[in-house]
């Protein structure tokens, strides 16, 4: 394969440098059944990062078991590299396994290679694998439809800019330091964020009296502690059509259509994002897809997800998985849905449980909830209302500022791998200033 890549190194297939190359044991070799508590670790996709290793996800298999899989075993130092790959997380990126590792193999399409590090060092070549130039060409050997995968023929193709291993070296070490300075500073405004929610959440414990629940005694007279079965006029939980082909759903751009959420729709503070689908309204009945109207609190029943809160503020249908709640005359929608929002934690501990919480409409209906005057409610929705926005707008400029900061990362990356400036006298600052994405 002729390479296309800009670079001012020499540029050369991984298959030189290769002493060892392997994947993850296939099919029934290795599967969940096999895991246990402890032992040897398994490394998976998502410990695969950009030139990092991510220690988060974790799985084992017995010890004894790992020792027959030691085709598959993978020692501190090694480059790990991941077969499949989507949107955000490109295929062919790489790491290196970190001291300290202990027993491990990779699993299913990841694999484990062994290069001549005497011409190319592992640390430099798991951050040219994860550079967008080497990302773009990967992608070119690609094969699969909605996940991106190659295997070990095509590994071997793969083409690296391959300076000298003093400047794979110096590299590096740049890289090593640059972007940990970037990750600090995307990671700052992540605890920003969570640290305005965590103020937002115990705001709205405390103005919607989730803290009286528990202290019913000591209550105010102007509020009022029950059931939630006495807040609502009205449960119900959404549906699937029995007919969902192709030709039920509908262009969002018509007139006459309902939008359908499902779990993956709620985002943000009580917000709805992009509906799942759209039905023709004629399509809703009662009987077949509910609706419901705007000023429902929307709440899922069941999954990862269960207890997010949304506020209905249009029509809308939803799948299986969520439940909609109608205030009763005299209780605010808004109200409510702060309320429960606010006690999100307290419905997934308090749920039934198989391996997931339950929250299901009989749990739902003695959910106890407390309730001020309809005026005070209005006052309060308000208030967390504003709130919100100004978390709102926190999170989106931090949001920005990530994406912002991802791709002059991912260009300092690439421009370095790939020789666009030398490491050993460019500043880090300037140079994610002044290269482009």
């Amino acid at each position: 394969m002729s390479h296309l890549l800009d670079t001012s190194f020499p540029v050369a297939p991984l298959r030189r440098f290769i002493l060892e190359l392997t994947d993850g044991p296939f099919g029934s070799s290795l599967t969940s059944s096999h895991y246990s508590e402890n032992g040897a670790r398994v490394i998976r996709l998502g410990n695969i990062g950009s030139a990092e290793f991510r220690s988060d996800d974790e799985a084992y298999i017995p010890l004894d078991y790992f020792n027959s899989l030691r085709r598959h075993e993978v020692v501190p130092g090694d480059l790990i590299i991941a077969g499949l790959g989507d949107q955000k997380h490109p295929v062919g990126r790489a790491c290196v396994a970190p001291t300290g590792l202990g027993p491990a193999i990779v699993k299913a399409d990841c694999f484990r290679a062994r290069l001549d590090e005497i011409r190319l060092l592992h640390r430099y070549s798991a951050w040219a694998l994860s550079s967008s130039a080497i990302s773009q060409q990967i992608l070119t050997l690609t094969r699969g439809t909605t996940r991106a995968r190659i295997n070990l023929d095509l590994v071997r193709e793969i083409e690296l800019p391959v300076p000298s291993v003093e400047e794979q070296r110096r590299i590096a070490d740049f890289l090593d330091a640059e972007t940990a300075r970037i990750d600090s500073l995307a990671a700052l405004r992540e605890r920003q964020v969570r640290l305005a929610l965590t103020r937002l959440e115990t705001l709205a414990k405390r103005e919607t009296g989730r803290v009286l629940v528990r202290d019913i005694e000591n209550s105010p007279e102007e509020w009022a502690t029950y059931p939630l079965r006495r807040a609502i006029s009205g449960i119900k939980t959404g549906a699937t059509p029995p007919s969902s082909g192709p030709e039920l759903w509908v262009e969002d751009t018509r007139p006459d259509t309902v939008p359908w959420y499902g779990p993956s729709s709620f985002q943000g503070l009580m917000n709805l994002g992009v509906p799942v689908k759209h039905l023709p309204s004629d399509a809703v009945t009662e009987r077949v897809v509910p609706l419901f109207t705007k000023g429902s609190v929307l709440i899922i029943g069941i999954g990862a997800t269960a207890g997010k809160v949304a506020y209905l503020d249009h029509d809308a249908s939803t799948n299986q998985q969520i439940t909609a709640l109608s205030p009763e005359r005299g209780v605010s929608g808004k109200f409510l849905a702060w309320q429960l929002w606010a006690a999100t934690q307290e419905l997934r501990e308090l749920a039934p449980y198989t391996t997931l919480p339950i929250i299901n409409n009989d749990f739902l209906k003695s959910f106890p909830v407390a309730m001020p005057s309809a005026d005070l409610q209005s006052a309060v929705a308000r208030k967390l209302d504003r709130a919100a926005e100004r978390v709102g707008v926190l999170h989106a400029a931090a949001a920005q500022a990530s994406h912002l900061v991802q791709e002059r990362r991912q260009a300092l990356i690439t421009a370095a791998v790939t020789g666009q400036f030398d490491v050993s006298t460019a500043s880090g600052r300037n140079v994610t200033e002044g290269v482009s994405a």
